[in-house]
């Protein structure tokens, strides 16, 4: 039942304060009309005996107090779905901004939609090939997993989510694949490079875009992941697609839920974050997994910003908490050129080895994985004390280990912006790269699969695209 009210009583920030309300419920929507005759949309985000609180989305600029109407629905906010949304872009509200027709609904979905029933889960034990050597060999993907991507202010996140999206795959059956891409608080300069590149290398099909740009109000970030997510769950759930969900920047999303939290006076957490921001990112991850008996699943990459590059800012840090792993970009190797700028040592799919091995990538992928890891991570050392000591303190090997580790940066973690490697192929190159070592320092690998991967020829040649090819 619509109930209009004229006694909105205070605007404090992106909220309305609505007075003498009735039987009016949580996340109800709200129509607002101004004295103009212009429309706004809200939704309830407090109700006490006869107030509430309104979130408006698209603003409160220009509302005045006394000529202003709150008109409230009975519904919550749901978007129309059908397999029409593929190939769309959306604002980030979900009105279509691609000049083509609306939507014709199979059905519309309440936006807030529930997490998975821990119960009803599958475990996710699919490879999902991205086509990035770094990712796929190190810190595998997997199918209905959490991975989020940490960066930093003027890092390629950007390219690197933009590449993920249109090379990511499923090996094996063929299985139909969608991308939902949402993207918040994004400049149009970000916002046309993804529409254009999508546009130009035909993943515009599979997918669908919502864009929230940065001089859109802040509170509409709020919803713009949640569209998102609800229209994935449409494909997984219902029309069983395999579906990877992109959400960029979460950063943006968080600093919206503080203003709103600052708007309602409540106590501010760490750094002024509100105290639920744990519980409210946990409502957004994990509706991504796959669920018992369903034959699609939701895999779920969100990239944040990280301010000053700190790990332990709350967004990262309660991100890591709720997902299995990270992928850590680091300004080092971007600095030295590098692109996708992936640090492979502090990055960490929890679930990697659920996705590898015979029969899911090549039987010879955890020892290469393992023999990798360890042997960048003590050619990093011994360029460490080189540095202290002097190169004349490093023993035969330890040099080895150095050229290694310059040459996993140069030839391995670097690769194009359109470079799609198939699993092998990164395979293949890192036994290349592990000819550089000493046969008896290969202490991770089986030597069946040394006998049978590792090159005869050891890699001296310093011409990196023949290494490459």
């Amino acid at each position: 039942m619509i109930k209009e009210y004229l006694t909105i009583s205070e605007v404090a920030g992106p909220l309305l304060i609505v007075e003498k309300t009735t039987e009016v419920k949580y996340q109800e929507l709200v129509e607002i009309e101004l004295s103009s005759g212009e429309t706004r949309r809200g939704q309830v985000l407090e109700v006490t005996k006869d107030k509430a609180v309104v979130q408006v989305f698209e603003g409160t600029t220009g509302i005045d107090v006394l000529g202003t109407k709150a008109r409230f629905l009975g519904k919550v906010m749901e978007i129309p779905v059908s397999l029409d949304i593929l190939g769309r872009v959306f604002d980030g509200s979900g009105r279509p901004i691609d000049k083509g027709p609306q939507i014709m609904a199979e059905e519309k979905l309440d936006i807030n939609g529930n997490p998975i029933n821990p119960y009803a889960r599958d475990y996710p034990n699919d490879f999902i090939q991205t086509g990035i050597s770094s990712i796929d060999l190190l810190n595998t993907l997997v199918r209905g997993q959490k991975l989020p991507i940490f960066s930093g202010a003027g890092l390629p996140h950007a390219k690197l989510a933009s590449q993920i999206a249109r090379q990511a795959r499923v090996l094996g059956k063929e299985e139909k694949f969608a991308v939902v891409f949402s993207a918040m608080g994004i400049t149009f300069e970000e916002a046309n490079f993804f529409i254009s590149d999508f546009q130009r290398t035909g993943a515009i099909e599979r997918s669908v875009m919502f864009i929230n740009l940065a001089n859109n109000p802040a509170v509409e970030r709020i919803i713009t992941p949640r569209l998102a997510l609800t229209c994935a769950e449409y494909l997984a759930f219902k029309k069983e697609m395999h579906v990877l969900v992109i959400l960029t920047d979460m950063t943006n999303y968080c600093e919206a839920l503080r203003e709103v939290s600052a708007a309602r006076k409540e106590v501010p957490g760490r750094r002024g974050y509100p105290g639920y921001l744990y519980t409210d990112l946990a409502t957004l991850y994990e509706r991504a997994g796959r669920i018992k008996g369903k034959g699609g699943s939701i895999t779920l990459i969100p990239i944040l910003t990280m301010p000053e590059d700190d790990k332990t800012h709350p967004i990262p840090d309660l991100t890591g908490y709720i997902t299995e792993g990270q992928i850590i970009l680091a300004r080092e190797l971007h600095l030295k050129g590098i692109y996708p700028p992936i640090n492979v040592l502090p990055s960490l799919s929890r679930l990697k080895d659920k996705g590898i091995g015979a029969n899911k990538t090549r039987e010879d992928h955890a020892n290469v994985m393992n023999q990798l890891f360890a042997s960048y991570a003590r050619g990093k050392e011994a360029k460490e004390l080189a540095i202290i000591l002097g190169e004349a303190a490093l023993t035969e090997v330890d040099k080895k280990y150095v050229k290694f580790a310059d040459k996993f940066e140069e030839i391995f973690v670097q690769q194009g912006e359109d470079e799609n490697r198939t699993i092998e192929e990164s395979l293949n190159l890192g036994w290349r790269l592990l000819t550089i070592l000493p046969t008896d320092e290969l202490k991770r690998i089986k030597d069946e699969f040394i006998e049978k991967y590792l090159p005869q020829e050891s890699l001296e040649s310093e011409d990196l695209n023949a290494v490459k090819s």
